[in-house]
């Protein structure tokens, strides 16, 4: 794998874009809220949420449940290392993270997926069947119909992922019934001209020249459908492309010792171009995001579907990606400590699913809904300590399960809201909880 100092992070401000923010979906807002909500936040907090996927479900044996007791074609190639908490042992691929635990919380019992192959479940604590009216909204898009923008005016909701070959794995979490004025404001989903590199800031600085588009796409609409809307457009166009949102995406800005302390990571998609990159870039773009006000930022990292040969055993991929990843989370972690930060920003790492116990011929591990883990960290969370076991081949939780929603209703409690109140209508008009009631906050963490 090899790293790219100038790694894109928009693919392109097409056409579609635009007709994207005039119908309410590039800026995560819409025109007439975005003005409702900027005058009528009053609100203070401070407190947000950073997400990171890893697309593909990561080997939770091979990380930080290993079992060194069960048969070789379970245990694999890994050893356990001591971490700074006592007790606590996770994979010697992850050394940075080994001394920083006592910062971190271990979910080893992870359960209710779905085990399908897609951002979804993570991004917003349901599974895809049986939605209700509009569908389930994501963590972002219910935090921004909830809270709205920060006091700053900053956009509530990003999402950093790329485009990748598999769709779903992309999915930087979806509006649902909290309408599409909800919806992430996703810079690197399209091909587009702004960049990590600050190249095209310029360009996408152009009030003139998003004007000029946005005349475009009135011609194209309905007639009548955009009259009398082009002073919000600027206004609305003022805020997406203010000098505090384009400052929090150029990377430039910083330090160049800063991004080496992340790692930067790789330019290319991972695996067959189908997944995100290992882009160590992006977690300091999270950063530096929520430092300038955004209360979610959501971001898919690497291939973590590692099923063996010819692609590469479990064993090797895991070589290539987790010492990237112990890198770009450590320093992710340190720096919001540094900052400050760490006790109103939570951060949540995990997949869709686990890895099967056995290994197989091909020297990987197949696809496990039957338990999963979890990273948590910040947030005002009592970390230092694992929660949840699983049996002595890594099975299935023989100690104090942990469904998604659960982790989804610490979020929420972290963030300011009441998971056990709060409720949205849903396209219908019918107040529907953020999750189960069946369901609340962690207690071994709240």
């Amino acid at each position: 794998m090899s790293a790219g100092n100038h790694a894109p992070f928009c693919d392109g401000f097409s056409r579609r874009s635009l007709l994207q923010a005039g119908t309410l979906a590039m800026g995560g807002i819409s025109l007439p809220q975005l003005l409702q909500l900027e005058a009528a936040s009053g609100k203070t907090s401070q407190k947000s949420i950073i997400m990171v996927f890893l697309s593909g479900g990561p080997p939770h044996q091979d990380m930080v449940d290993l079992k060194m007791d069960a048969p070789l074609e379970i245990r694999g190639e890994f050893k356990p290392i001591h971490t700074n908490v006592p007790g606590l042992e996770i994979c010697e691929h992850l050394p940075q993270l080994a001394q920083r635990m006592d910062r971190l919380a271990v979910i080893r019992s992870l359960v209710g997926s779905e085990g399908r192959h897609a951002a979804f479940q993570c991004m917003t604590g349901h599974g895809i069947n049986n939605q209700p009216p509009g569908g389930w909204p994501s963590l972002g898009s219910a935090v921004s119909k909830i809270q709205g923008p920060s006091p700053s005016g900053m956009l509530p909701f990003v999402g950093l992922s790329t485009r990748m070959g598999n769709v779903p794995w992309g999915d930087p979490g979806q509006p649902g019934f909290a309408g599409q004025a909800h919806a992430p404001f996703c810079p690197n989903a399209e091909q587009a001209q702004l960049n990590l590199n600050g190249v095209s800031l310029d360009q996408l600085r152009n009030r003139k020249a998003l004007l000029d588009g946005i005349d475009k796409l009135q011609r194209d609409a309905d007639s009548g459908a955009l009259e009398g809307l082009s002073k919000n457009y600027q206004n609305a166009f003022g805020l997406l492309t203010s000098s505090k949102l384009m400052d929090a995406l150029d990377l430039e800005q910083e330090d160049p010792k800063v991004r080496d302390w992340y790692g930067r990571g790789a330019r290319e998609n991972a695996g067959y171009g189908d997944a995100g990159p290992l882009m160590n870039d992006y977690l300091l773009a999270a950063r530096r995001l929520v430092e300038s006000g955004v209360r979610v930022v959501t971001l898919a990292y690497g291939r973590w579907d590692w099923h063996g040969r010819p692609h590469g055993t479990n064993f090797e991929n895991a070589r290539d990606h987790l010492p990237v990843f112990d890198q770009g989370l450590c320093a992710l972690l340190d720096d919001l400590k540094e900052r400050g930060m760490d006790q109103d920003t939570s951060v949540v790492v995990w997949g869709e699913f686990g890895r099967t116990p056995v290994i197989n011929k091909n020297g990987g591990r197949d696809h496990w809904p039957q338990v999963g883990c979890a990273l948590l960290a910040g947030g005002g969370m009592r970390t230092g300590q694992v929660i949840g076991a699983t049996n002595k081949l890594g099975e299935y939780p023989v100690d104090r399960p942990v469904h998604f929603q659960e982790i989804f209703a610490t979020l929420y409690q972290n963030i300011g809201i009441d998971p056990t109140t709060a409720t949205l209508p849903d396209r219908g008009g019918r107040p529907t909880f953020l999750i189960d009631p069946i369901y609340a906050p962690l207690p071994e963490l709240v």
